[in-house]
Order: C-alpha cells, then structure tokens, then sequence
C-alpha cells in the first residue's frame, strides 16, 4: 500500500509541476537612455542597484530605425524591424485610404490596419489560453488580428506616478493570484521629462527616481507575495534621449522647397514623411538633397541597414536629420509646449528618432529572476532581440523573427524555465492506473 501511495504521489507530483506555468512582468520605460543607469548613476539609485546586482544588466539597446516610441514598441514585442512589422512611425498616413495614424491619440490609430501587421507576444499568450494583463501599454486597447489581452487599463496621455505604482501593485496581486501569467507595465514621465527639459535635467533624473522608489516597493511585495522563485521581472526602453538646440540648428522646409506641391508631411525632428504631388517628386528630391545637415531618400535608396524602405507606410521620399539637427516646416510649427506660463511657448530640450547607431539613442535592457543569472553584465543587444528572450522565459515558441538568440543566451542559467515539453497526459494517467492496481 505504502508503495501504491508513494507512486501516486509522485505522480500527481508530476502532474502540478506540468501544469506550472512561468510568470512574467515587463517594464516598458520609455525613453530611458542606456547611460541613465550608469556605475555612478546607480549610486543613488538603490532599487536599480538592487536589480542589477540581481540580475542581468545589458550595455546598451540598439534600437530599431528609426529611433521613434511605436515603431520600437512593436520591435520589442514582435522580433521584427519595422519594414516586417509595419510600424514604421509615430505618424503615418496611407494614401489609398487617407486615414492617418497620428502618434495613438487618434481614433484611426486604433483601427487594426496599422498593427495587423505582424502579431506582438501579448496576442500569441492569449491565443494559447494564457492569462495576460497591460497597464497603460500602448495598442493594448487595439483588436489585433482579432484578439485583446484578458486585461487592458488604455493608454492615457502621460500617465502619472501614483498611476505607475497602482500598475505594479495591482499587476503583482494579479499575478500571485493566477488572473495574470503576464502582466506588462509602460511608464512615460521619463520621456517626457527628457523631452521638455532635456537628459541632463534634474526633472529627468527625478523621474528615474520615482521609478527606483517604486522599484523597491515591488521587491518588497513580490517577496510578501512568495513569488521570488517563479517569477521573472524585465525591464527595457524603447529608445534614448539627445540633447537639441533650435535656436541654431533648425531645418526649415518652407525655405526648401513650395509646401503647396507636397499632398502630406508627417512627423518632425530627426526623420520626416514627404508625399509629394503628382510630377513634382522629382523637383522636390533635387531641391533637397543640396540641404545641409540632412539627407533626402527615395524610398527604394534609403540604406538596407535601416531595415525600413519595405514598409507599406513609407513614404516616397524620407527625410533624416543630423544628429541634433531638426526638420520642421516652420518655427511656427516647432513643438512648444505651455512651462506654466499659459502660453505654449518654451523650446523643448531633448528628442530621439535618430539614426538608430547614435550613442544617444541606445537603450537599456535588464532582468531578474529564477531563469536569469545573477549579477551579470551582458554584452549590446538589438531591440528585435529581446522578443526571443521573453518568449523563452515566457514559455512560449517566437513565431520567425530577426533577432539573435546567440545575443541573448548567455543571459539564461542552464536550467532556465522552458515551455512545458514534458508530455504528462498519456503517461501520468497511466502511471496512476498502475500504483492503483499493481
């Protein structure tokens, strides 16, 4: 009998360890630049500090071109380069149908045509029945190839901190309690405060602080909640942050070339979209390619590295900038913003969307957990790789993809939690039938 129970309690043994799935939580911390988190940074910044120590910490993130939020916000969630993904903008417009896609803040934006292009892992973990929340994640909210996540607070304009630190509680609660197998936080004061007053500014570095007090919180609560043997926390950015000056070096278009023979411009700063008339594509190129400080593409001639001319959304002829130089049609039309004065008049001080091999445009990379090695600095990444990395540790296969998973291996312990191989049905039933009946 005794030999009976031990059988069947190995088997049922079998059966709980099977069915254990992995737990995830993913940082989305736009524009958090790769130096941000330096040696000496880290100093006052015991909750990063503490992550590194840890966990994983890479160099840097290349990320994909251009350097812009959405078109990485699908790299790092699909694997793929923007021209595979088509999101090859935070503003983009099809001409066949002359609806645009401005930044997510418009309806259009949220019409599955812009991301019905390639499907984000938050999609492929619902299709296999696992349980997946977002917090404020951008496209969360979107119909995708005809699913949503279990659990979506929309995005919203700059969502604030308490609204962050309700996010990581509410998404360890959901997680400690099995409405959650992933949850998935994004976070955008840093940008924001990076944009307004610049890298450098006490504002951003301020934003990065609340981050690290929230940081240590969550390391406390994730160990109240027993979950530091099952679960895996990953942090990256989507793109850096470079210091700009306007006054100096600001490219304008109207003293370029006749705005009223372009049909539609999109997007500003480091890159910009030309749909020019009928006929006048030709006069427009000549006109623009002698501009200092800027290079104009026909789409066919902009470089392969960039992984960007195939894009359905690309226009006929790209503009991109010089490293802190800034494309605008006018001053007049320059991003000002209202400093408390009323009046929407200061100069930003910060942007990003630049060539993706800038310095300042890399971003950062780091986890922790049972499946990542402790204390480990890891060599450059590319954001189309992080998507092998979190499907690994997700349990969950990457549908074909253009990362590198020799990149991110070392990142792993041998024994990192894989999706479940072990075929239990057939065999544990099996082994059941016989302790009861030998």
């Amino acid at each position: 009998m005794a030999k009976h129970v031990v059988c069947l309690l190995l088997a049922l043994t079998l059966v709980r360890s099977s069915l254990a799935q992995p737990k995830l939580l993913l940082f989305l911390l736009d524009g958090f630049r790769h130096d941000y988190i330096s040696e000496e940074a880290l100093e006052s910044l015991p909750g990063f500090r503490e992550i590194v120590s840890r966990g994983v910490k890479v160099d840097y993130l290349t990320p994909d071109f251009p350097s812009l939020s959405y078109p990485n916000y699908y790299t790092l969630m699909t694997g793929r380069h923007c021209e595979v993904h088509q999101m090859t903008g935070n503003y983009m417009w099809n001409p066949d149908t002359n609806l645009s896609f401005d930044i997510g803040m418009n309806p259009e934006s949220l019409l599955p045509l812009w991301w019905d292009g390639s499907e984000p892992l938050w999609v492929t973990m619902t299709k296999a029945k696992r349980k997946v929340s977002m917090y404020y994640w951008p496209g969360c909210e979107v119909e995708i190839l005809g699913i949503r996540p279990n659990y979506c607070t929309p995005y919203e304009n700059v969502p604030t901190d308490a609204n962050f630190s309700n996010a990581v509680n509410h998404a360890i609660e959901s997680l400690s309690n099995g409405t959650a197998d992933m949850a998935a936080i994004y976070y955008e004061r840093i940008d924001v405060e990076g944009h307004r007053f610049g890298p450098s500014s006490y504002q951003r570095k301020n934003a990065v602080k609340a981050v690290d007090n929230v940081l240590l919180k969550m390391s406390k609560l994730i160990k109240d909640k027993n979950l530091q043997n099952e679960l895996n926390v990953v942090f990256f950015s989507d793109h850096g942050m470079t210091e700009i000056d306007w006054m100096d070096k600001v490219i304008e278009l109207k003293n370029c070339i006749n705005m009223s023979d372009v049909i539609n411009v999109k997007d500003r700063g480091p890159i910009v979209s030309l749909w020019p008339e009928k006929g006048k594509e030709n006069e427009i190129y000549n006109k623009l390619k002698n501009v200092p400080h800027m290079t104009v593409y026909r789409k066919e001639d902009i470089p392969g590295r960039f992984y960007y001319k195939k894009g359905k959304f690309v226009s006929p002829l790209t503009l991109v900038a010089e490293e802190r130089w800034f494309i605008a049609e006018s001053r007049e039309s320059l991003p000002f913003w209202d400093n408390g004065t009323g009046k929407r008049e200061a100069w930003q001080k910060g942007w990003h969307g630049y060539d993706n091999e800038f310095i300042d445009m890399r971003g950062i990379f780091m986890a922790y957990g049972p499946d990542f090695k402790s204390n480990f600095r890891a060599a450059p990444i590319r954001s189309v790789d992080v998507y092998n990395v979190v499907c690994k540790i997700a349990g969950i296969p990457p549908l074909p993809n253009n990362g590198s998973w020799s990149r991110v291996a070392c990142m792993l312990k041998d024994n990192a939690n894989l999706a479940p191989a072990f075929q239990w049905s057939s065999f544990v039933l099996g082994l059941i039938l016989f302790s009861l009946f030998v």
